[in-house]
């Protein structure tokens, strides 16, 4: 066990002697360099909103609207919407007059709009979302209320109001009477009813339950700040995804019947969602009311529907991608990354892809190396000799762009130059350049609204590629994150390069001690030490700050004004985390403006989801034949179709370990399946019992990545012993059902299907599942059951279906569960470095060996799993191409269909050649032993049957599968 002491040197493993003490504080550029005051990093005001005492509810002065004109169109109504008393104008101006349109799109699908009358886009009053920003789905022909699934109706007693009902169940989905809808120019308010005890998912990116609690309010604001539990998130937000998919049921003869519908909101405002035990309520700093409900009856198809429809189907990704990643913010040099690739080979730990955070960079600036760590021809050497090992390289990127320091002739920056050049930055209300401030300093921001933005972010990266061999792009702080409120570098660039003003991990006052929780267990003697030096870090950090003394809360109230806007004090504030509500803290500010006159205030949470389109755009112009790789922090709906996302920084504690899969599921809501975690934590220190348990979990994440940040100890895989060999069979696992997981990706590439899956969307029908988040679906075929608290040796997991005949097969040992009972909870053998698996019946999967890259591993022969279910039989398939072309010219789909628990059949379409063999077949749930077994009417002799584990092992395939396991039709018959 490797711990922190001032006294304890202890082995880092048994080869490599390694002492820790406590940290030290380092030597940084601070003392050099200009510090940006602290107090330009945080709003200056409370800004009024729901929490002020003196905050207005609409609901109780605002009159509502009432509907005249009404008309009936081919596919729905139109009317206009007048209001139905005096403007309360509580927080903003109220528009008199609206449109109201409702528009059946489809069998499932409708949209509702309520929008400004006589829409001036030259009056800056309201901001209507553009579709060349955010796609709009587009009606079926025919479509009509007849047609469709769902029925909109409307009344305006006692004012206007509207509802929707899902035909087939005469179930109300949304229904806002007993509420008023307010419209103003800068606030947007409406309320729907729910039934008693409903099952609400989604609402956007955060950090809490599954199933949302009824008593909580989700903000969605791009901004950068660490992961928070229970409240709207951060940075990472596919927090711009507004599907809440909630659960009707009805009682049918006493069986119950779930229901799934789902609801967008296409508006890119700043919003709260206010969840309460018996309604809905939304709010939007913005925008208009542009929504779409979509009828499901099931969570599966409103995913679907919600992907193929409106916001688009992920991208696909390269096969490599779904191998192991290791990244660190402290790698400080390209030998330092050698010696972590040769370890992972030393201790034979599969390793995919390395990463590198802003160490690599000069003085933090995009698109250039520290020469003196990270030279470009080091690198050659390096990525030459990474590639030709079958693995991958990934930089961070992040969205500030450096100002060069006017003063100093020496600190030239092209990207800055070409940028100004083609005048693609973001400016400010005046003209003059918005400048703000990110690692290296003062920065500008690209402007994705100018026409040339796009060609210079991508020609940007193909340069930066002609030095620097990557395979993708990790696109951080884009949300875009600044650290300082407005403009702050506009009189200032002369200061850079500046440090950051806040205290960087390792500079006096700011070390790390904080260890997961049940360290003082495991660990008594180090972490006593730990916490007698944060107690003492903390004194001196007191003593040099002064006393902190307490006064009252000042709102800063604003006053609606007819005709303008207040952008960056808004007469109602969102809850964003940052101080004092303030829009402005630790993003770029809301009146920041855009080329052609948009206000960042419109737009902001649009910012990380244009900036990965460009990275997407650069990374074709480099490779215009093979599928870009992005992993990106600030995220929007329909973002899935160029990246994937990590969960933002997290911390090295429990909790984050658990929360990692309600975060997971809910993404595989919003069509980002290609989701993981920083794993053993981003920030404070790991332990060796949460590494291993943490490096299990997330090997059954498509995305799979540990991370960490600088001043933390090291936490690869391979720094404790039982973390080596809980990594190398977690690995084993995830590597030999690589083939499953890439039929999973393509299947969600083509058809919207969810990868990793919740108990509840397999199983609807059973209530007692709607919150399960300690467990999960890995596609339809595997359930995944960790241990997600410290100190234990066992779980309890539910088995869904059994009484209904529903098999499950433990992998380890093949053997069906025959000890679980149906409805309850299952306790089952965990000790640390096992992760229970299970198979379930009815699936067929394809695997291959095991090894150390995925390059290795796709070149070595086939098997598959037949796990029978209750019947005797199973299905499955298989997605094969070559791994990375956009339209790849060969594929290859195979069916598998096994029946009455005596045959398999294997049908093959496509035109790609699968060249390695078929090696074994393994059937789980036979119930007799087999008098023979036949291979396309051949007979195949090596067959071994265990009675008692019920397991029939099929062996020597390889001679009759010489052209390839995929070669043809074939039948296997026992």
């Amino acid at each position: 066990m490797v711990g922190l002491s001032k006294l304890t040197c202890s082995l880092w493993l048994v080869t490599v002697a390694h002492c820790f003490t406590l940290p030290t504080a380092t030597k940084t550029t601070a003392s050099s360099q200009y510090t940006i005051p602290a107090s330009a990093s945080n709003g200056q005001n409370v800004l009024a909103n729901i929490e002020d005492p003196k905050a207005i509810d609409a609901q109780d002065v605002c009159p509502g609207y009432k509907a005249s004109d009404v008309r009936q169109t081919r596919s729905g109504l139109t009317a206009t919407l007048e209001l139905a008393g005096k403007a309360c104008n509580v927080y903003g101006t109220d528009v008199d007059r609206l449109t109201f349109t409702v528009e059946y799109q489809a069998a499932d699908r409708v949209n509702v709009q309520i929008t400004p009358a006589n829409i001036d886009t030259s009056n800056s009053s309201w901001y209507i979302l553009p579709e060349n920003l955010v796609a709009k789905p587009k009606s079926e022909d025919g479509m009509s209320l007849g047609s469709s699934d769902l029925e909109i109706a409307w009344s305006n007693d006692p004012t206007f109001n509207f509802k929707v009902t899902r035909k087939a169940t005469s179930d109300v989905l949304f229904n806002t009477d007993g509420s008023v809808l307010v419209f103003e120019d800068q606030f947007l308010e409406f309320k729907s009813s729910l039934p008693d005890d409903y099952n609400l998912y989604g609402l956007g990116e955060h950090i809490t339950n599954f199933r949302l609690h009824n008593n909580m309010t989700l903000t969605t604001y791009a901004v950068d700040i660490g992961d928070p539990f229970d409240t709207y998130y951060e940075v990472g937000s596919d927090n711009r995804t507004y599907t809440p998919v909630s659960s009707s049921t009805t009682d049918h003869s006493k069986k119950y019947t779930s229901f799934s519908h789902g609801v967008y909101l296409r508006n890119a405002h700043g919003q709260e969602v206010r969840l309460q035990p018996d309604s809905l309520t939304w709010r939007a700093i913005g925008g208009s009311i542009d929504l779409y409900f979509y009828a499901g009856p099931s969570q599966t198809a409103v995913t679907q529907n919600y992907q193929v429809s409106t916001i688009g189907l992920p991208a696909m990704q390269q096969y490599f991608t779904l191998g192991y990643h290791q990244s660190r913010w402290g790698y400080r040099n390209w030998t330092e990354l050698e010696v972590v690739v040769d370890n992972f080979e030393k201790f034979k730990i599969p390793l995919e892809t390395i990463w590198t955070d802003i160490d690599y960079m000069n003085q933090y600036r995009n698109f250039e190396n520290d020469q003196n760590t990270f030279g470009y021809k080091e690198g050659r050497k390096f990525l030459n000799k990474l590639h030709k090992s079958g693995r991958h390289y990934v930089p961070i990127l992040d969205t500030g762009i450096y100002v060069p320091n006017p003063e100093n002739a020496s600190d030239a920056y092209d990207t800055y130059t070409r940028g100004t050049a083609d005048d693609v930055w973001l400016k400010n209300p005046d003209g003059s350049l918005y400048i703000g401030s990110v690692w290296p300093g003062y920065t500008v921001f690209t402007d994705f609204h100018h026409p040339k933005a796009v060609e210079f972010w991508a020609n940007e990266l193909a340069k930066y590629h002609e030095k620097v061999a990557f395979d993708g792009i990790w696109m951080d702080m884009n949300e875009a994150s600044s650290f300082c409120v407005g403009s702050c570098g506009s009189d200032l660039i002369t200061h850079n390069p500046a440090h950051p003003p806040f205290k960087l991990p390792g500079d006096p006052g700011y070390l790390l001690f904080d260890y997961p929780e049940g360290f003082n267990i495991t660990n008594a003697t180090e972490a006593a030490s730990a916490s007698a030096a944060a107690s003492s870090q903390d004194a001196a950090n007191s003593a040099t700050q002064g006393p902190v003394t307490s006064t009252a809360i000042t709102y800063l109230r604003t006053t609606p004004t007819p005709g303008a806007r207040n952008v960056n004090y808004p007469p109602y504030a969102i809850n964003n985390v940052q101080s004092g509500h303030d829009l402005a803290a630790h993003a770029i500010s809301p009146n920041a403006t855009h080329v052609d006159g948009t206000l960042e205030y419109d737009v902001h949470n649009l910012y990380g989801h244009q900036i990965i389109n460009a990275t997407y755009q650069g990374l074709l112009a480099i490779s215009p034949k093979k599928r870009p790789f992005i992993i990106g922090r600030s995220t929007f709906a329909g973002s899935g179709q160029w990246a994937g996302h990590w969960g933002g920084d997290n911390y090295a504690k429990w909790g984050y370990m658990y929360s990692s899969i309600p975060h997971a599921l809910s993404f595989s809501l919003y069509g980002i399946p290609m989701f993981g975690v920083d794993t053993c934590g981003f920030d404070g220190y790991t332990d060796e019992e949460l590494c291993n348990r943490w490096m299990q979990l997330s090997a059954f994440f498509p995305f799979y990545r540990n991370h960490n940040r600088l001043a933390a100890i090291p936490q690869e895989p391979y720094r404790w012993a039982s973390v080596i060999k809980a990594s190398q069979d977690a690995m084993k696992i995830r590597y030999s059902i690589l083939p499953y997981m890439y039929t999973l990706m393509y299947q969600a590439h083509a058809t919207g299907s969810t990868v990793m899956r919740a108990l509840a969307w397999e199983f609807p029908d059973d209530p007692s599942l709607a919150a399960v988040e300690t467990q999960f679906l890995l596609g339809p075929a595997f359930m995944i059951i960790p241990v997600l608290a410290p100190q234990e040796n066992i779980v309890k997991g539910v088995f869904p279906n059994l009484a209904h005949g529903e098999k499950w097969y433990d992998w380890y040992t093949q053997r069906e569960v025959d000890y679980a009972q149906p409805g309850k909870n299952t306790t089952i053998p965990a000790p640390l470095g096992h992760i229970p698996v299970f198979v379930r019946g009815g699936h067929v999967i394809p695997m291959q060996e095991p090894a150390l890259t995925t390059r290795e591993a796709r070149n070595t022969p086939w098997s598959l799993l037949i796990a029978l279910d209750d019947n005797g039989d199973a299905a499955g398939q298989l997605y094969l191409d070559d791994g990375e072309s956009i339209r790849p010219e060969e594929i290859l789909n195979v069916n598998f269909v096994a029946s009455s628990g005596t045959k398999l059949v294997a049908s093959v379409a496509g035109s790609w050649k699968e060249r390695n063999n078929l090696d074994k077949v393994t059937v789980l749930g036979v119930k007799k032993a087999p008098s023979e077994v036949r291979f396309n009417g051949q007979k195949v002799k090596s067959a071994e049957y265990n009675a008692t584990s019920q397991v029939l092992s099929i062996h020597g395939l390889e001679k009759v599968t010489r052209k390839g396991a995929w070669e043809k039709e074939w039948a296997l018959t026992w």
